[in-house]
């Protein structure tokens, strides 16, 4: 299965600008900013899979929770990859046979955080390919996701007009 990340690119890129222009800031001035709010999305998504939670009987959260949460990251990894020119859009969505979603999560966070101090195009592609991974976990499609995704932007837009 493959996604194309092809129209979502740009429309980071308008919501960066629209909140660099409102807030004075630069994508120099807040990449840790941007890549910690990934770390974090990134456990809030897990908190919601519940995936790891072995001594709780409590189901996961409804699918449409989980790619909010999917998509809340999905802004931050897109933003980073904005800075960086990314030119990749086309990426591969495979389970490793040796993962559970656990063990894909923890990769992400592993690959995401190697950005710190590798903020390279070579790098982000790792990090942005475990995190597109963790979908084959749960079984969600390129539509929905990128369905998840539009549906965020628009509140991540109406929360810049109204203050948030």
């Amino acid at each position: 299965m493959k996604i194309d990340l092809k129209e979502l690119y740009p429309l980071q890129a308008e919501l960066d600008k629209d909140i660099a222009k409102r807030h004075h800031i630069t994508y120099k001035k807040t990449f840790y900013s941007r890549l910690l709010a990934l770390i974090v999305e990134l456990g809030e998504f897990a908190n919601e899979t519940r995936c790891f939670k072995y001594w709780s009987f409590k189901k996961a959260s409804p699918k449409e929770v989980i790619l909010e949460e999917y998509a809340d990251g999905l802004h931050f990894i897109l933003s980073l990859g904005v800075a960086l020119k990314n030119k990749k859009t086309i990426y591969e969505i495979k389970k490793n046979k040796e993962y559970n979603l656990v063990t894909a999560i923890l990769e992400a966070y592993q690959e995401s955080l190697k950005l710190k101090d590798d903020y390279s195009s070579k790098q982000y592609k790792k990090a942005m390919s475990s995190y597109l991974n963790l979908i084959a976990y749960l079984g969600y499609s390129p539509k929905e996701v990128k369905d998840a995704y539009l549906s965020k932007l628009k509140v991540n837009y109406n929360r810049q007009v109204n203050k948030y």
